[in-house]
């Protein structure tokens, strides 16, 4: 067991059974080592993939936008690579959260959600992250798809309980709500309070 710790070749075969995309960056997302679902969601050859940013590597669009590539136009400082990246480092702990990405693919742009989780680790004296990215993009297009009660209009949850549609978004998006009376319906609920010209 001991030689099947040390030995190179099993901890690649393990990494690359991983499902999800597993990138090791440093703290420029720059790509040290990837596994095998990475090198399918990559838009790069093989022999490319190596020391790209990881914006680069998967075609996200603000990559191509500056000249230097990725992490150097103004759409980067809020990236969900980057600043998970950042934020592992800083706070040498896992960091984990969900984002879009609009990346290009053969000339179209395709917006893709992500469950990115970064873990630091040092390897030779090098501190650097272990970046898992996970397309949610079908995931997400179901939880969009909002159960809706074609009479009241209440909106069921996850717990099949229904809500009113501004308590559920409170809830869900923390969004507030305003409220008012749309003319058709001050008009037919509120007409003896309505003077009419």
């Amino acid at each position: 067991m001991k030689e099947l710790k040390e030995s190179l070749e099993f901890w690649e075969e393990l990494i690359d059974t991983i499902p999800a995309a597993m990138f090791v960056v440093d703290d420029d997302v720059r790509i040290r080592l990837l596994n095998r679902s990475a090198r399918n969601i990559s838009c790069k050859e093989d022999r490319e993939i190596l020391d790209f940013r990881g914006g680069e590597v998967l075609g996200c669009i603000n990559a191509s936008r500056a000249p230097g590539g990725c992490g150097k136009s103004g759409e980067c400082s809020d990236c969900v690579l980057r600043e998970s990246v950042r934020m592992a480092f800083q706070g040498e702990k896992v960091y984990r959260r969900q984002a879009r990405m609009t990346l290009v693919r053969d000339g179209r742009r395709l917006d893709t959600y992500f469950l990115v989780t970064a873990s630091p680790f040092t390897a030779n004296g090098e501190r650097l992250i272990l970046l898992s990215i996970e397309d949610i993009s079908e995931l997400t297009l179901l939880r969009r798809i909002i159960p809706i009660c074609s009479v009241c209009k209440k909106i069921r949850d996850d717990e099949d309980y229904w809500q009113e549609v501004d308590r559920y978004f409170a809830n869900r998006l923390n969004v507030d709500f305003s409220h008012g009376l749309c003319r058709e319906c001050a008009g037919k609920y509120y007409r003896d309070f309505i003077k009419t010209p």
